[in-house]
């Protein structure tokens, strides 16, 4: 199909008429406009949370916590990510631009918080490139170790060459997809995502039928009390609960990104991620009930409960429920881990389209591909970034490796913290103008918000902890904390430097503050 090239607009290095009629405003940055629709985001946001994978390794470590409440604690998770994902919305109606978390905080708080705001975003997306890469390395040689039925094929993945030579292989795959066309992007992920969805599904309802003929393992009789958040007997519990969410659900916010590109960019972004949201807690509901029905939460071979399990609770039960079809549920894991490594490379890479298109970062981020309109040099930046990241973290420590991606969720709590924030102060005008407008751009964002922002600073204490983690610190302060630290520092001191070299954004000449009245 061939595409009619959009107008290539300049990187902004001086102030420009913008979209929005504002001397210093948001424009548009030679994307291509309308060719995502909004089955499409959704399918792709559906993709960078990575379902099956996310899930089977956040199960069993949440029933050793909570026991059956784990559909509560999925409940309780997912209030944070649906009230944050208002504020994106209604953000993005008002100013849809790829810049997202970066462009709207930058609007509402001024360039040096929204440039922060977009190195959070930048920062995590790039770490979990890598892990995703790691991840869907280990599965591939698993499958093949159960389709070959030799399990020593599975310890390959152990050795760092084999690992990280292959893992390079699928960051290439993931890149060449995501340098070209939307439309290609799209196509893939149908196929990917539809596949490990039909499975999970099938996998949850094969587990109720065992329940039902009576040869599950350690059969639980289904009980409402279950999804009662009020039943979780301590705070900790709750504290799992939103730390959970933070994995399992993050990734939504990638069908914002995609703003410029979507029919509709002023409301479909915001409907796809709001849509996002509730298919997937739907869905880990579902296949959590039929599990914990099915294996119960002991410590027995196949209990929720028993730790040699938990790092891969669907392998395990697999075979147990789907006999000679179990190879299907490693194969929904690979494709699940694969797909989202590519769709997350949207996320980063347009974020620092936006930043270079506004003068925050070099002129060469703003560089759009002239035939594929994707934002060509971002997506290879972010692909050697999380390669390179990976393979020298792979060889220096394993235990280094893990307690980085551990650090991660500071980084999504920082940034969505500060995006719903930049919601409530956006529209602080505008309030009291309506019943809608209340709870829409004030409380539903601002406890969203809160809630992130504690989790950030309860995580950033405990992290200090020499036992957080993988139990490795520095001077007796844990690895996590001093991980975390480092990151954050990094863009503080990548920022000055900025703002040293490219002083024009940070003296709001090129993205003026304003808000929702203006």
């Amino acid at each position: 199909m061939t595409h009619q090239s959009p107008p290539q607009l300049a990187p902004l290095t001086e102030a420009t008429a913008a979209v929005d009629g504002s001397t210093q405003g948001i424009s548009k940055k030679g994307l291509s406009a309308g060719s995502v629709g909004l089955i499409g985001a959704i399918v792709i946001g559906i993709s960078c949370i990575a379902p099956a994978y996310t899930l089977t390794a956040a199960l069993g470590p949440t029933v050793s916590e909570v026991g059956v409440q784990v559909p509560a604690i999925i409940l309780v998770g997912f209030i944070p990510m649906l009230l944050v994902a208002f504020g994106y919305r209604e953000l993005n109606t008002r100013m849809p631009d790829s810049g997202t978390s970066f462009t709207w905080a930058t609007r509402a708080f001024g360039p040096w918080i929204g440039w922060m705001a977009g190195w959070g975003l930048v920062a995590a997306t790039i770490l979990v490139l890598s892990n995703l890469a790691g991840i869907a390395v280990d599965f591939l040689f698993l499958l093949i170790s159960q389709v070959a039925g030799n399990p020593e094929i599975a310890d390959l993945a152990t050795n760092p060459f084999i690992n990280v030579g292959v893992c390079l292989l699928f960051v290439l795959g993931a890149t060449w997809v995501s340098y070209r066309d939307m439309q290609t992007t799209q196509k893939l992920q149908y196929w990917l995502v539809g596949f490990q969805v039909v499975v999970l599904v099938v996998f949850a309802v094969a587990a109720l039928i065992e329940v039902a003929n009576g040869n599950a393992f350690d059969a639980t009789a289904i009980d409402l009390s279950w999804f009662n958040p009020f039943a979780v007997e301590s705070f900790s519990s709750f504290a799992a609960g939103l730390s959970l969410s933070i994995f399992i659900f993050w990734g939504w916010d990638v069908t914002l990104t995609m703003n410029e590109e979507t029919r509709g960019s002023h409301k479909t972004p915001g409907r796809a991620a709001t849509i996002t949201v509730v298919t997937i807690v739907v869905l880990y509901l579902l296949i959590a009930v039929a599990l914990i029905a099915y294996a119960g939460v002991g410590t027995g071979e196949y209990g929720l409960g028993n730790p040699d399990i938990q790092d891969n609770v669907f392998f395990h039960l697999a075979g147990p429920i789907l006999g000679p079809l179990a190879v299907l549920v490693s194969l929904a894991v690979l494709t699940s881990s694969a797909s989202s490594l590519q769709s997350t490379f949207v996320s980063p890479a347009r974020t620092l389209l936006a930043m270079g298109h506004y003068g925050a970062l070099p002129e060469k981020f703003a560089s759009v591909s002239p035939r594929f309109f994707t934002p060509g040099y971002a997506t290879i930046v972010s692909a050697i970034v999380a390669a390179a990241f990976y393979a020298v973290m792979r060889f220096l420590s394993e235990d280094v490796l893990w307690d980085t991606i551990t650090a991660l969720g500071m980084m999504i709590c920082f940034y969505y913290g500060i995006t719903a924030f930049a919601c409530v102060w956006f529209f602080r005008r505008v309030w009291w103008r309506s019943v809608r407008n209340v709870f829409f751009t004030l409380l539903f964002p601002l406890i969203g918000g809160v809630i992130l922002a504690t989790l950030f600073f309860t995580t950033l204490i405990d992290s200090m902890n020499p036992d957080y983690g993988s139990g490795s610190n520095v001077f007796g302060v844990g690895l996590v904390f001093v991980l975390g630290m480092v990151v954050l520092l990094s863009g503080v001191a990548v920022m000055l430097w900025q703002a040293w070299k490219r002083p024009a954004f940070f003296r709001g000449e090129v993205l003026s503050r304003a808000s929702a009245e203006d």
